[in-house]
């Protein structure tokens, strides 16, 4: 990342609440301009009311929060004009067309007709909504209508951007087509904050990933940094025969050998520098393998180690608390 980039967003302290439950618990976060920024963390985690927050949607109850420098509770107007929303569920207005949608954003920004009229029809060729802008909305396919909300936010050309789940109910294909638009928007130096119930996509998106549970920030790094915080990475060697595999259980004595499968299981990082002694190991024993394949952690493991699962099981307890991570972790 480069030092000379500034934050774009900085929370302190952060608090929501509703009645009894809290739903923000002290919230400090500071993302850096032209970075993907992606919040994870189950349902009710309180990604979205930090979202909303952010975006002057709703107000916090203590903590500070600013967004390109102003602050969204005093300076709401300045941050509404700098940044776009789009959220879990389409903007869109399926009696207007594609076309009619996108002029009504750029009467609500304020731009004139012929700024308007080139601001669209850029953005209908950039999403590729040209041959559909004249269809009304309702005809779109539900990859299309993302790609037209994005547009929509994209209207008033904002500096910020928060995505709340933007990708779900895509089939792969077009959920992939918005991360190449997403990846795009970064690389002209637009900011995004980005919530997602897929770990992929944030692996595949963030510079940064931090996960929310019952309202605190439990880790945060890049997903590289967070998945090396959890055990478990392993080779596994497949062998021809019952010979083979004897031989590499001794040249590895902490392995675990599976011998219906002649496999063997040996405890790694999966970095270079450890695959390349592995391999070192089997040539200096002429050991030979038939196959062999990598497994590291991903960050649904992450999600999984860090905020657990509850045991649904009458009058059990909720084991969370003797999972591993279950208290704050950090990779920064």
């Amino acid at each position: 990342m480069n030092g000379s980039r500034k934050p774009a967003i900085v929370t302190t302290d952060l608090r929501k609440s509703y009645g009894d439950k809290v739903v923000l618990d002290g919230i400090d976060l500071m993302i850096t301009e032209g970075t993907i920024f992606a919040l994870l963390g189950p349902n009710g985690a309180g990604k979205t009311t930090t979202v909303q927050i952010l975006s002057t949607l709703l107000p916090a109850d203590g903590g500070l929060a600013r967004v390109l420098g102003h602050d969204v509770t005093r300076d709401a107007d300045a941050v509404r004009e700098s940044i776009g929303v789009t959220g879990q569920f389409s903007a869109v207005d399926n009696l207007l067309t594609g076309r009619e949608n996108l002029h009504l954003m750029a009467d609500l920004c304020h731009l004139d007709r012929e700024a308007g009229r080139r601001r669209i029809a850029d953005l209908l060729d950039q999403f590729d909504l040209g041959e559909a802008a004249d269809k009304p909305a309702a005809t779109y396919s539900g990859g299309m209508r993302r790609r037209l909300d994005l547009a929509m936010t994209l209207v008033g050309d904002p500096r910020v951007i928060f995505l709340d789940e933007p990708t779900t109910g895509l089939d792969p294909r077009s959920r992939r087509a918005m991360w190449h638009i997403i990846k795009a928007l970064v690389a002209e130096g637009v900011t995004i904050l980005l919530t997602t119930q897929y770990l992929e996509e944030a692996d595949q998106l963030a510079d940064r990933v931090a996960f929310l549970d019952h309202g605190r920030l439990i880790a945060e790094g890049t997903p590289h940094e967070l998945k090396r915080l959890i055990p478990g990475g392993h080779v596994v060697l497949r062998f021809a025969d019952q010979q083979g595999l004897d031989s590499a259980a001794r040249t590895f004595t902490a392995a675990t050998r599976d011998d219906a499968a002649l496999t063997l299981q040996v405890p790694s990082d999966g970095e270079v520098g450890s695959l390349r002694s592995l391999l070192d190991d089997l040539d200096r024993d002429s050991i030979t393998v038939a196959g062999l394949a990598v497994h590291t952690p991903d960050l649904d493991d992450v999600f999984l180690a860090l905020t657990g699962q509850p045991d649904t099981r009458a009058g059990q307890p909720d084991t969370r608390a003797g999972q591993p991570g279950h208290e704050r972790a950090s990779a920064r």
